[in-house]
């Protein structure tokens, strides 16, 4: 069993909001309470609604969104970072440990700079090179890896496609040898065709150099392909966390059952079939009293409206917030899964 890289303990960042002249100053919660494992080595999916907190989560656990409670660490053979008090020099080690993958590879890189420059700049901003031929060297290396060739690097963003921006953002995440990348959504801008090569290429570094990925999405199809563990948030915390195939053959939590239910059947018969949630998730500022999800639950009873469910392990792995999870069966719709074995 593999340790934990990335642990975090009752993780909350909330902004203050600008108020009016009168009242308490608004607070949004964007993540709220959380409390997850990464380990070494695996590819751990968090899903969820857009604004369910899922980028900023993400974000904390780079030092790039201000912890504002619990506690967040990185450990590894090497050294061990209270994430919530780096800075300074620790701060800027562990930028070279920790990098993220942008969705948007349009926006995502300088349309001044050459790939070679892009890919490189992370080497001589944190100085991890001693020489440009060094540099050369180490850049090269990574865009053979990333599938991108010597005439590539002479060019500029606007002459390649998505999918090519897009290895080049992984190459540049790369080059500095991290051990944990955030992938924020980094296939959801791309065609279908070419949101499997990236994937498989994420897959296959994965494998290749070891690395822990945080991998951010709303595509449930996407996740059951490449990811070992998933976890669900919902208005800024988790409602269920298990192993991808657990979760998808048997979800445990009322909202996940509704993600689920929501891919795309080829089968004709199973179409129109899915959860249907009714209204739209609220705000985080003011959030609901007792479970967040019951204003939306088709299985809501009173209890769900007063007292927060504990994210509660049920079965070995599989945790779940919900206070009737041995009384509902929450798996009524079947959903065909592609999994890295069967795809």
């Amino acid at each position: 069993m593999s340790k934990p890289l990335i642990t975090a303990n009752n993780l909350s960042v909330h902004f203050k909001l600008r108020g009016g002249l009168f009242g308490p100053t608004p607070v949004l919660r964007a993540v709220d309470d959380v409390s997850i494992e990464l380990n070494q080595g695996s590819f751990f999916g968090l899903v969820g609604e857009s604004g369910s907190g899922k980028t900023t989560l993400g974000r904390a656990l780079l030092k790039a969104a201000p912890i504002t409670g619990g506690e967040a660490t990185y450990v590894d053979s090497e050294v061990a970072y209270d994430l919530r008090t780096l800075k300074g020099a620790a701060l800027k080690d562990y930028r070279k440990r920790a990098q993220l993958i942008f969705q948007d590879p349009y926006a995502a890189l300088s349309p001044r700079m050459t790939v070679r420059d892009i890919i490189a700049e992370p080497l001589e901003v944190m100085g991890l090179t001693k020489s440009r031929a060094e540099t050369n060297e180490r850049v090269r290396e990574m865009a053979a890896k990333c599938r991108l060739n010597l005439e590539h690097l002479r060019r500029f963003p606007h002459a390649f496609s998505g999918g090519q921006r897009q290895r080049i953002s992984i190459a540049r995440a790369l080059v500095c040898g991290p051990r944990f990348i955030v992938a924020d959504e980094s296939v959801a801008a791309l065609d279908v065709s070419i949101q499997a090569d990236v994937l498989n290429l994420l897959k296959s570094i994965q494998h290749e150099f070891g690395i822990t990925f945080l991998f951010i999405s709303h595509d449930l199809s996407v996740v059951a392909h490449v990811c070992d563990q998933v976890a669900v948030m919902y208005l800024g915390g988790l409602v269920e966390t298990a192993p991808t195939r657990k979760l998808f053959a048997r979800p445990r939590h009322p909202y996940t059952s509704a993600l689920l239910s929501s891919i795309p059947s080829l089968d004709p018969d199973q179409r129109g079939k899915g959860q249907k949630l009714e209204g739209e998730i609220p705000s985080p500022t003011n959030p609901p009293s007792g479970c967040k999800f019951h204003t939306r639950c088709p299985f809501v009873q009173e209890r769900c409206r007063k007292e927060v469910p504990a994210l509660r392990e049920i079965e070995p792995g599989h945790k779940a917030a919900c206070h009737f999870v041995e009384e509902f069966d929450f798996s009524r719709v079947e959903i065909p899964i592609a999994t890295a074995e069967t795809a």
